[in-house]
């Protein structure tokens, strides 16, 4: 009951719904900053550079803004809001043309993303945990697994259409 109270409460609503923004947006920036400096003539070399500046730059934003939450110099809700208007100045960056735009995009868009990761999660991923704390982590990971198998078989299945009779007009 505990955790079905605590999945509807804000307090972990908004920071998983900043993570999936978090998550497209970075999505976004691998899939689409390549075609975006295709665009713009650079060559795969430069987008592949700008793709992994992207990453390069999540990487060395994240564990600094889970410090800076550790030590209180940082709240979760001004690093989200502010981790989401990075990312969002980010993706408008992308409609620059050039490398330029891609290259300031990709900064952009790895440092908003780095910032919301560590401090999104302090709203804890409940299932895991609660079934963690029951069971084991293993058990944890393990239902997460299987659910997450589990939503992929929707979208797998084809349904079988019936067969068409011909109309008698046919």
């Amino acid at each position: 009951m505990d955790l079905a109270r605590r999945l509807g409460q804000g307090s972990f609503l908004r920071p998983t719904a900043a993570l999936a923004a978090a998550t497209a947006a970075l999505s976004v920036g691998v899939g689409f900053l390549p075609v975006a400096g295709a665009a713009a003539h650079l060559g795969p070399l430069a987008t592949g550079a700008a793709v992994s500046l992207l990453a390069a730059t999540a990487a060395l934003v994240q564990p600094r803004a889970g410090v800076a939450l550790d030590a209180g110099r940082l709240t979760t809700s001004t690093g989200i809001g502010t981790g989401l208007a990075i990312t969002a100045v980010g993706l408008a960056a992308a409609m620059l043309p050039g490398l330029a735009g891609v290259l300031l995009a990709a900064v952009l868009i790895g440092a908003g993303t780095g910032l919301i990761t560590p401090l999104g999660f302090a709203g804890r991923p409940l299932l895991v945990a609660g079934i963690a704390a029951a069971t084991t982590l293993t058990g944890g990971f393990a239902a997460l697994a299987a659910l997450t198998a589990a939503a992929v078989l929707p979208l797998t299945h084809k349904p079988t259409t019936p067969a068409r009779t011909p109309s008698p007009r046919q």
